[in-house]
């Protein structure tokens, strides 16, 4: 839902693709980006700090030399501003080489913290694997895994089957998808964290998928954990994971034991990439670029500015993602999966064809289509739906930098392969 400072506000995407060197690049020319969900380009502000931070301040930071000093400076700027922008405390916001990587370190952690007792953890079979497989084999140890399953018609997840693994005290973690790479529809995150707290339980939120549409608001979600990826949020190649203090207190120390007291590198084993931590900032540089070219001004707060961004980046994306929708909807020969509204799910649109999903994706290139087929590492969620794991499917995924011209040449060349 728009808030009213988005309200009558369009997104002014011709200053949004300035802001990505990308669309000036003579290779890409022609070329329509329909694999964003696999990573997105990156935004000017990313690639600008990334390149100081090599040129300048490649050494250990954090010394007292001015280029060392400098460095540190720039990798504490990148924790602090996300953190604002999400409504978080600096110190909740961790970086790792990847969401997986992020995600496996923190399934250690609780596997610790729960050995010996009578405990159980929910996990969904709408994940993508790397929020799923490393809570399942916890069961390893012990720890009894429930599984919320998905219709197998729409993929939805129905909060009152949730309610049902909830009964009785053992569940200690809920672990879910804000939205799945493959069925897209964008689960009531607030909803389902509020019935596992009244549980007694933790949550783990996978938001992968869903934070290149708007970096998330932290205090609305009420999760204990986010994790997404920067490099799919127009960043470098890291994993960012939001782990809120009360969680992260409980867990045991994943890092050198005299980092244990420090909250952002519990979780962290090794030292992050320094450069793209530093880089990080840029995202935040973009969010506020986006906000003062819309709106004006800076006296918003940083979380303010961001929620009217994500705004902003949802109603041009709902707008261009309908009529793709209602094209894929009237066709026979393809399964469309997740929602037929665009309010309801993400742009990231996965559809079973009548035959392998990557030469279609391959012939698709022809038509200056980038797209991708295959299982996408969500081979859970297409087995719950019943879809040839072989074929795959066909994944045409956007965001906000994309206009309606390459919404209309992606509807164009999938007209003329499928009809081939």
């Amino acid at each position: 839902m728009m808030t009213n400072a988005t309200a009558g506000i369009g997104l002014d995407l011709d200053f949004v693709r300035s802001q990505f060197p990308a669309f000036e690049t003579a290779a890409l020319q022609g070329q329509a980006f329909f694999e964003n969900a696999g990573g997105s380009y990156t935004c000017k502000p990313v690639i600008d700090r990334l390149f100081r931070f090599y040129h300048e301040r490649k050494v250990q930071p954090y010394a007292p030399y001015q280029a060392s000093t400098l460095g540190g400076e720039e990798m504490d700027e990148a924790r602090a501003r996300l953190a604002a922008l999400m409504g978080v405390a600096t110190e909740e916001v961790s970086f790792g080489p990847s969401s997986s990587a992020n995600t496996f370190v923190l399934a250690n952690a609780v596997r610790q913290w729960l050995k010996g007792q009578k405990a159980a953890i929910v996990v969904t079979n709408q994940d993508h694997e790397a929020n799923s497989g490393v809570w399942r084999r916890l069961a390893d140890e012990g720890i009894e895994i429930r599984e919320w399953r998905i219709d197998p018609e729409t993929g939805h997840l129905d909060p009152a089957d949730l309610a049902k693994l909830l009964e009785d005290s053992a569940v200690k973690l809920v672990c879910f998808p804000h939205c799945s790479n493959v069925v897209a529809e964008i689960n009531p995150v607030a909803e389902i964290c509020a019935m596992a707290k009244a549980a007694g339980a933790f949550t783990c939120v996978d938001g992968v998928s869903y934070a290149p549409h708007g970096f998330p608001d932290m205090q609305a979600l009420g999760a204990d954990v986010y994790l997404f990826s920067a490099y799919k949020t127009y960043g470098p190649h890291q994993g960012i994971m939001v782990i809120r203090q009360g969680f992260g207190d409980v867990l045991p120390n994943q890092a050198h034991f005299f980092n244990g007291g420090v909250l952002y590198k519990r979780f962290t084993p090794a030292g992050p990439d320094h450069a793209q931590v530093a880089a990080s900032a840029g995202m935040a540089d973009y969010v506020d670029a986006l906000y003062a070219h819309h709106f004006g001004g800076a006296n918003a707060t940083p979380a303010a500015r961001n929620n009217a961004v994500h705004d902003l980046m949802r109603a041009h994306e709902v707008a261009l993602l309908q009529p793709l929708l209602d094209m894929l909807a009237a066709r026979n020969d393809l399964r469309l999966i997740g929602p037929r509204r665009a309010e309801g799910r993400a742009p990231t649109v996965a559809v079973a064809l009548d035959r392998a999903a990557l030469p279609v994706a391959t012939a698709l290139a022809d038509h200056g289509i980038m797209a991708g087929g295959g299982d996408f590492y969500a081979v859970r969620p297409l087995e719950g739906l019943g879809v040839d794991r072989e074929k795959g499917v066909l994944r045409l995924s956007f965001v906000h930098y994309t206009s309606q011209a390459e919404v209309h040449q992606l509807m164009t060349a999938l007209d003329k392969v499928l009809q081939a």
